[in-house]
């Protein structure tokens, strides 16, 4: 029934306002499911513009750690906004409180984040409309040489393959521009 689009790129590729413009493109009301936690000063005032850069009507719900449940409780025939997996992910790895984290509790949170975006996608599939996925592509740099940068790689590839596999159209931004990518096997 309902259809997810995935868009991804790196940092500053134009992402976020691609999935925007494709939201509002679809002149339905937009839910907008915000991941990133207001944790400083800066983080506060990026959070308040990125706010005002977007319509008025569009409806804004802060979900950094519970992305499924916002996306459940969104007003039926509303065009979802996920942004981003990449917060989403960045917050619950922080949450295990350790720059190192031991195997066990790294697996642990691989199969709750599993689970969870099962849930995500099963949420989506199960709406009226469209979902729009937001996320960073973190398999084009360096393999980071700290445990945590490694960990977080890792863990959002794997997230970020399961929602393109899924995805009934996926978009690659690079420099503003937004490329479309073919359907991938698990459709």
């Amino acid at each position: 029934m309902g259809e997810v689009w995935f868009v991804t790129g790196g940092a500053r590729s134009g992402k976020s306002t691609f999935a925007e413009r494709r939201a509002a493109a679809l002149g339905r009301p937009v839910t907008y499911i915000a991941t990133l936690e207001p944790l400083d000063e800066e983080m506060r005032a990026r959070i308040a513009r990125h706010q005002s850069q977007r319509p008025a009507a569009w409806r804004t719900v802060e979900a950094p750690h519970a992305p499924v449940e916002a996306a459940r409780a969104a007003p039926t025939g509303d065009t979802l906004l996920l942004d981003c997996l990449s917060l989403w992910i960045s917050n619950r790895l922080l949450a295990l409180g350790s720059d190192a984290p031991d195997a066990a509790s790294v697996d642990a949170l691989e199969s709750v984040l599993d689970a969870e975006t099962r849930a995500l996608l099963d949420v989506f599939g199960a709406r009226e409309g469209i979902a729009i996925v937001v996320s960073n592509e973190v398999g084009s740099g360096l393999v980071p040489d700290y445990p945590l940068g490694r960990v977080y790689r890792d863990l959002l590839g794997r997230v970020n393959q399961r929602m393109a596999e899924t995805a009934a159209r996926a978009w690659l931004c690079v420099a503003g521009r937004a490329l479309e990518l073919p359907p991938g096997d698990g459709r």
